[in-house]
């Protein structure tokens, strides 16, 4: 189903946090005001370890990027246990990382692929987002659309690069991306390049910058991971959260629009945080919240979603994932929205997911509008470590190592080798 622009709409799904219908007769705590899990000292936050069965194996899942925005291709990369990063789905940025023509053919046009293989060149990565992967050394490598190329007058320029390339940096434990800004974590700061449009480098006083410039943090806790949408989001030691950039969508009230100057947003104790370009949600004393972009872009205030909001969920959460807001002409005159949805999983190892559902992607066998978080049906014994969302599908990482997914396959993204249509059942990401 979609969201009309019209609320005249009578088959426009409620628009609600999950949780909230009350003609379900299946109990659904509300970890907003539930105290077993307000209460949540002793809750360390960390998922399940992956322990890997056999190998080939995944430890570590991500989405990945296209053009831009408006760049409809989905697609997924996983860490494996030997070091290198597998990809599979849509290949029009050269997001797969295999070379002119998606590994078909030298100057071959670039090629969605549906089967997983590994990204040219890559060895002893250790950390990954979306397209852009740090190794053992502390390099930071990236393939792919994006900020990937110097000028000659400093700047930066958002060039295809079909095989990774390793960027003039300092040395980094994490990196994380977005279409056109990208942030990585050195000796504890951060420093960003790219495009500065809506101040995710700092001051609105330059357009982009190809030199990475050391984001003006509040002094503090070192920061230990970042998530780059809109807005920039760093995680501290502490469990503090710091945001700058696109707003509405730092999850914080601010006169400034944007603003590009980080302010710590009012979580604590935050282990977890996903950004998805407009929308973003994170995981805190093992609760969901989620922000950003507005439900209806015709209905309501810029300041909507602009707090971070409980999510309604029957478990303590380890990990949240979102999608940004979708937007399609459906005629001339009238355009359908989807605005986001999440899954998340929970301390048990048991994943659930909310909102839209049109190809099966929220796992519970249908095709219908999921109004509350609904436990996805795994396979028996089984227990996950990460979930990923795309708009139309979703994949999970099982603690045994292995990938399956869910919901449209228009670009392969199921990774199970066959091209288009959709599944309403797990499928098994076969990896090379």
């Amino acid at each position: 189903m979609s969201c009309s622009s019209s609320s005249d709409d009578p088959s426009a799904p409620p628009i609600a946090d999950a949780g909230r219908d009350e003609g379900d007769a299946t109990e659904v705590i509300d970890a907003a005001t539930d105290s077993s899990i307000r209460d949540a000292d002793s809750f360390d936050g960390k998922p399940l370890p992956v322990v890997c069965a056999s190998s080939p194996c995944a430890t570590a899942l991500v989405t990945t990027l296209g053009r831009s925005i408006d760049d409809k291709g989905e697609g997924f990369c996983a860490l494996l246990d030997d070091g290198t990063v597998a990809c599979w789905g849509a290949n029009g940025a050269g997001q797969l990382g295999r070379g002119e023509g998606g590994g078909v053919g030298v100057g071959e046009a670039l090629v969605d692929s549906s089967t997983a293989a590994r990204v040219v060149g890559l060895s002893n990565i250790t950390s990954l987002d979306h397209t852009c992967a740090v190794d053992t050394s502390g390099s930071v490598w990236c393939w792919g659309t994006g900020p990937f190329s110097w000028s000659e007058d400093g700047g930066v320029v958002s060039a295809t690069h079909t095989t990774p390339v390793k960027l003039d940096l300092p040395l980094a434990t994490k990196v994380a991306r977005s279409f056109a800004t990208a942030c990585a974590v050195v000796g504890g700061d951060v420093q960003c390049w790219g495009s500065n449009a809506l101040g995710q480098l700092g001051p609105l006083t330059e357009v982009s910058s190809g030199e990475p410039k050391r984001a003006a943090l509040p002094q503090g806790a070192l920061a230990s991971a970042l998530e780059v949408g809109n807005a920039t989001f760093v995680i501290r030691d502490d469990g503090s959260v710091l945001s700058w950039g696109g707003n509405p969508g730092i999850g914080r009230i601010s006169p400034s629009f944007p603003d590009p100057f980080p302010q710590l947003v009012a979580l604590t104790n935050v282990t977890q945080i996903d950004s998805a370009y407009d929308n973003t949600c994170a995981v805190a004393n093992g609760i969901g919240y989620c922000w950003g972009a507005r439900l209806l872009p015709t209905k309501g205030t810029v300041l909507e979603r602009a707090l971070p909001e409980a999510v309604g969920a029957p478990e303590r959460l380890v990990q949240i994932a979102t999608t940004r807001t979708d937007a399609a002409s459906v005629f001339p005159e009238v355009r359908e929205f989807k605005p986001f949805r999440w899954c998340a999983v929970a301390a048990s190892g048991s994943v659930y997911c909310w909102g839209f559902n049109e190809s099966g992607q929220a796992g519970n066998g249908t095709q219908e509008y999921v109004p509350r978080a609904v436990r996805v049906d795994l396979p028996e014994g089984a227990r996950v470590a990460q979930v990923k969302t795309t708009i139309n599908t979703t994949c999970a990482l099982f603690t045994n190592g292995k990938l399956y997914c869910w919901g449209s396959n228009f670009n392969g993204q199921l990774g199970n080798g066959l091209n288009r249509g959709k599944s309403l059942a797990m499928t098994e990401v076969v990896l090379p």
